[in-house]
C-alpha cells in the first residue's frame, strides 16, 4: 500500500530536477541514479514535476514517463508527489489519476494566474478538489513570487476545512514567518484542521521556519544531506546545531538562490556530485558563463574545507 501524504506528514521532501541529455531529451538513466541519490541523503519523499522541475516545459507523455519511471524507482520506500498544476482541469485529473495509480503519494497543485480575490480562490480549488475527487491527497503551494497569486492566511485555513484532501502546504511565501506562524498557530485548534507545512525558497529561510513550526522543508537544493541533518537536528531539540550545519552552507543556499539561474546552478552541481550525466536546462532557459562556473568551483571548494572543519 502506497503511503499517502498526510496531515502529519514531516522531514524533507526533496524536489528533484527533471534529467536531460545534452540535446534536450529525458534521461531515464540518470533518473534512476538521482532517485538513488536522493535515498542514500535520507530524504523521507520526493516531489517531482515542480516549477524547478521544469515541468511546463514537457508534453503530458514525457511527464507520465517521467513520473512512472520515479515512481518504479523509488519503489513505495518514501512517498512521493506529483505536480501537476496545469490551465486545464481535465488534464490536471488526467495526470493526476494516472500517477495516484501508478503509486504516487499525492498531488501539489499552485492556483492558476488570475486569481485575485478569495472568492475566486476558493472556487478554483473546489473546482479543482472535485476534479481530483475526494482520494487524491493534495499540498496547496503558495509561491506568489511565481504565480502572482496571494493567498491569505484565512482563505488557507478556510480551504483545508472545506476540502479535507488539501492535507500539506507547500508555503513559499517572502516574507512569510509571521504567515507560517499563524497557519501554525490557528490550524489543528478547533474546527480547523492540522496542516502538514513543508518550507521551499531554496531552504533560504529553514532554521527559522522549523522555529515557527514548519514540519519540513520541500525543495531542490543540491545538498540534501544538509536538509535531511538540519531538520533531524532540530527535532531532536538541537536547536542551534541545526542553525550551526545550515550555515555552513549558507553561502552556496545563497548563491543557488539567484532567480532565473539557479536551476542551472543545481543542474551544475548534481553534475560535478555524479547524479546528472549533463546538466542541461530545458531550452529555453539559463546557462552558466565560464566566470559563473569559476565561481561555482570556488564556492564548492570552500564548503568542502568548511565541513572537513566542523567535522
Amino acid at each position: 500500500m502506497t503511503q499517502r501524504i498526510d496531515r502529519q506528514s514531516e522531514g524533507v521532501f526533496i524536489i528533484a530536477a527533471t534529467p536531460f541529455d545534452a540535446g534536450g531529451a529525458l534521461d531515464l538513466e540518470s533518473t534512476d541514479r538521482m532517485v538513488d541519490f536522493y535515498l542514500d541523503c535520507g530524504v523521507s519523499g520526493i516531489t517531482i514535476l515542480g516549477i524547478m522541475g521544469e515541468a511546463p516545459k514537457l508534453s503530458g507523455e514525457e511527464s507520465l514517463t517521467f513520473a512512472r519511471r520515479v515512481l518504479d524507482r523509488v519503489a513505495g520506500r518514501v512517498p512521493v508527489v506529483v505536480g501537476v498544476s496545469g490551465a486545464g482541469l481535465d488534464t490536471m485529473a488526467r495526470l493526476a489519476h494516472a500517477v495516484m495509480e501508478a503509486g504516487a503519494a499525492g498531488v501539489m497543485v499552485a492556483p492558476m494566474q488570475g486569481l485575485g480575490t478569495e472568492a475566486k480562490l476558493k472556487s478554483y480549488f473546489a473546482q479543482v478538489c472535485a476534479a481530483l475527487g475526494p482520494e487524491v491527497p493534495i499540498c496547496l503551494q503558495d509561491y506568489p513570487q511565481t504565480t502572482g497569486v496571494q493567498f491569505s492566511v484565512e482563505t488557507i485555513l478556510s480551504l483545508t476545512r472545506d476540502h479535507p484532501q488539501i492535507v500539506m502546504l507547500k508555503h513559499e511565501d517572502w516574507p512569510g514567518l509571521t504567515k507560517l506562524s499563524r497557519v501554525r498557530a490557528e490550524s489543528g485548534t478547533g474546527a480547523t484542521p492540522r496542516l502538514s507545512i513543508l518550507v521551499g525558497n531554496a531552504a533560504l529561510f529553514l532554521p527559522q521556519e522549523l522555529q515557527r513550526g514548519a514540519d519540513g522543508a520541500m525543495t531542490g537544493f543540491a545538498y540534501p544531506e544538509m536538509l535531511v541533518q538540519v531538520v533531524a537536528r532540530h527535532k531532536a531539540g538541537d536547536v542551534d546545531g541545526a542553525e550551526d550545519l545550515f550555515d555552513a552552507y549558507l553561502p552556496m543556499v545563497r548563491y543557488e538562490q539567484q532567480l532565473g539561474l539557479g536551476l542551472a546552478i543545481r543542474k551544475e552541481i548534481l553534475h560535478r556530485r555524479g547524479v546528472l550525466a549533463a546538466p542541461a536546462v530545458r531550452a529555453p532557459g539559463p546557462a552558466l558563463t565560464a566566470r559563473d562556473h569559476e565561481e561555482l568551483t570556488r564556492l564548492m571548494t570552500r564548503l568542502d574545507r568548511k565541513l572537513k572543519e566542523i567535522g
